[in-house]
């Protein structure tokens, strides 16, 4: 699903205009966003948790000149699916 698919998606669900849906998503994803840069997690309790985490440093090995590659340390987004919406996928 797209962007554009889910805006449809949303406003559809919410019988809302597609330009006010597509302001809603805008607000909620630049609202995760924001508190994922600020180091704070995001619950959203039944549907799930967004949060960063540190990934460690490590070796990479280039397959083409078998060449150790040192990969830095980073940040990365992630989500964890709530209870109910993990329920709701599997049925």
């Amino acid at each position: 699903m797209t962007k554009a698919d889910f805006v449809s998606a949303v406003a559809a669900k919410g019988n809302f205009s597609k330009k006010d849906a597509e302001k809603a998503v805008n607000a909620f994803t630049g609202a995760v966003s924001d508190a994922l840069i600020a180091g704070e997690s995001v619950q959203l309790i039944g549907f799930g948790t967004f949060e960063v985490r540190d990934k460690q440093a490590t070796t990479a090995i280039n397959p083409k000149t078998k060449e150790k590659i040192n990969v830095p340390a980073k940040k990365v987004a992630k989500f964890k699916a709530g209870k109910t919406l993990s329920e709701s996928v599997n049925g």
